[in-house]
């Protein structure tokens, strides 16, 4: 299999190679030229197998150039029991009869991150060698909360790699900024920038596309690498799951074999919702798409209108990971729904940067709107649903995976579509204590770490081991910068 630019299908890459440089120096994304589909009796199969070794099938039809003992190596590294709570993995709870909860938040970090970024370190080691590139590689990542930690924890003192993350200074919750202001590990940076996560964001494609400084890290024998969802080896490891969670489905006896179910996601950057898409066009039955967004709803109006417009209010809201404009994923799927078409998808992307809009033609929007649904939440329905959900079924969620549930009960209502659900949770709720508990009707809270202790008192809920942790680490980043200083920041880190 070979992977191509969703800005110039002309060239073909390995996997290998998509992987190790992350973003295309056109400036596009790499994807496959061709999507893989599941043998007929795929899902009765992996049914049976544990999540490693669906992890290692899934990934092994796009990672041709990888063989089976090398994947089997890394699954069982990256999702092994040092790693994760729980042997499941990614387990799905039934909250009603037609409601169930992938939770995605049982690494070492207690967010989704960590189902990708667990495993991406592996592959990209594997895939420098495999295209007989020795040099160090400095991995660049913007960060909305999550990804920044979950990376750091992934290539936190691997062998010839370096990471430096950039994040919102005002724009995380306070334990995410505690998690990665506290990072261990001598190979790591953190540096917080002043301004959005769209800002951080930028800014790093930016670096990517600087010639000049990609010239100067080579002169330093470097190579430079993205660990954002950008990189394709972060959308794959999160294919897996969805199709893992389709086969607990059938082991659980909750659906048969062929049955549709839909699935909800509460996204920012798209990455984690276009995995789902992927799995349903590699044959899963996936009827709907639920897209779920917070008070940042461009890509509600985006998947409602075909019009995407980033020139709007930009809102910190108390489910952070998902506080962004700017969607990056979303070009890979443009390029997929347009036939692959480069230049069409490339001239979209064109609009976006010279006036932060563009509408896709009616082809596009028709293809969207036959698979996707979408909507968005308030500040207060967040909360509410948490409430809620903890009231009626004693089941705690976070502020992300409650706008997912509140999006997809604004879904049902109104379609009266009452088929199987998945909802994708993101993170767990001790990353956003503040808010939960306020959720939950405390009205007295307390700081810092202490409110991981007061959710725990509160609710009966163990604090999870990594987050417990946090009260006894030494913060180790404390700067921060103007958006225009972060080529001097990678150059000082790399120094």
């Amino acid at each position: 299999m070979y992977y191509v630019s969703t800005r110039n299908k002309k060239l073909e890459f390995t996997p290998a190679q998509a992987i190790s440089q992350g973003l295309s120096r056109d400036g596009g994304l790499f994807l496959p030229a061709a999507l893989p589909r599941l043998p007929g009796n795929a899902l009765e199969s992996l049914k049976e197998m544990s999540y490693q070794q669906r992890a290692v099938y899934v990934m092994g039809l796009y990672l041709t150039h990888f063989t089976t003992s090398e994947l089997t190596a890394y699954t069982s590294r990256a999702y092994g029991p040092d790693k994760f709570d729980t042997k499941e993995v990614a387990p799905v709870r039934r909250v009603d009869e037609n409601t169930y909860c992938l939770e995605l938040w049982h690494g070492p970090t207690c967010a989704f991150k960590d189902m990708a970024l667990q495993m991406l370190p592996h592959l990209l080691t594997a895939s420098m060698r495999k295209n007989y590139d020795h040099r160090p590689v400095c991995i660049l990542v913007a960060t909305s909360g999550d990804t920044g930690k979950a990376a750091m924890e992934g290539f936190r003192d691997v062998d010839k790699t370096k990471i430096l993350v950039f994040y919102p200074k005002d724009g995380v919750s306070e334990v995410q900024g505690l998690q990665m202001r506290t990072q261990e590990g001598d190979n790591v940076g953190v540096c917080s920038v002043v301004g959005n996560f769209d800002d951080a964001q930028t800014g790093v494609k930016r670096l990517f596309s600087d010639e000049g400084l990609r010239e100067e890290l080579a002169e330093k024998g470097l190579f430079l690498s993205s660990a954002n969802s950008i990189n394709w080896g972060r959308v794959l490891p999160q294919i897996v799951y969805y199709i893992s969670a389709y086969c607990d489905l059938l082991k659980q006896g909750a659906i048969s074999n062929g049955d549709a179910i839909n699935v909800c996601v509460p996204t920012g950057n798209f990455g984690n919702i276009l995995a789902a898409y992927y799995a349903r066009e590699m044959g899963v039955p996936i009827r709907r798409l639920i897209c779920a967004s917070n008070d940042n709803n461009v890509l509600t109006d985006f998947l409602t209108t075909g019009t995407y417009n980033k020139n709007r209010p930009f809102y910190n809201t108390v489910s952070p990971s998902m506080d962004i404009l700017i969607s990056s994923n979303l070009e890979r799927l443009i390029f997929a729904l347009s036939g692959n078409d480069d230049e069409r998808t490339r001239g979209y992307m064109e609009q976006l940067t010279e006036t932060g809009c563009y509408t896709v033609d009616e082809d596009i929007r028709k293809k969207i709107q036959a698979v996707f649904s979408a909507g968005y939440t308030t500040e207060a329905a967040t909360k509410e649903t948490i409430g809620k959900l903890w009231k009626e079924h004693k089941y705690l969620i976070d502020t992300h995976t409650a706008v997912a549930f509140h999006v997809l009960e604004q879904y049902r209502a109104e379609t009266g579509d009452e088929t199987p659900t998945v909802v994708a949770s993101t993170a767990s709720p001790f990353k956003f204590p503040d808010a939960v508990l306020e959720a939950i009707g405390v009205e007295e809270l307390s700081s810092g770490a202490g409110l991981l202790d007061q959710l725990s008192q509160v609710t009966g809920a163990e604090i999870p081991r990594p987050l417990a942790g946090l009260r006894d680490k030494k913060v180790r980043f404390d700067g921060w910068v103007q958006k225009e200083q972060m080529k001097a920041v990678v150059t000082g880190f790399l120094k």
